[in-house]
């Protein structure tokens, strides 16, 4: 079953698009983890970086943060992040664009 995983990353002041932009960088490893969609926004709030992710598993999004190059980028964003986080998770259970079994 699909694993969604949509959140908001609160910002350092000033810092909301470097963030935006070090999310945005291509990576084949997510792909490669199951991961079958990271989009990442901005809106109003100068201070918030917006991601929506599906997955293959819950379980392959949490394996996920045990890859190298996934731990270096996170390590990486954190001096871009305030602390802030919110958001949710659900098991997709269907969607008017596709059939599902």
């Amino acid at each position: 079953m699909t694993f969604a995983n949509v959140g908001t990353l609160g910002a350092v002041p000033g810092r909301r698009d470097e963030l935006a932009a070090h999310l945005s960088r291509r990576s084949d490893v997510l792909a490669e983890a199951g991961c079958l969609l990271y989009e990442v926004g901005v809106g109003e709030d100068p201070d918030t970086v917006y991601v929506m992710e599906l997955w293959t598993s819950a379980e392959a999004h949490q394996a996920s943060l045990q890859l190298p190059a996934v731990r270096e980028s996170i390590e990486q964003a954190r001096p871009m992040l305030s602390g802030v986080f919110g958001g949710f998770r659900f098991d997709v259970v269907g969607s008017p664009l596709r059939d599902t079994p």
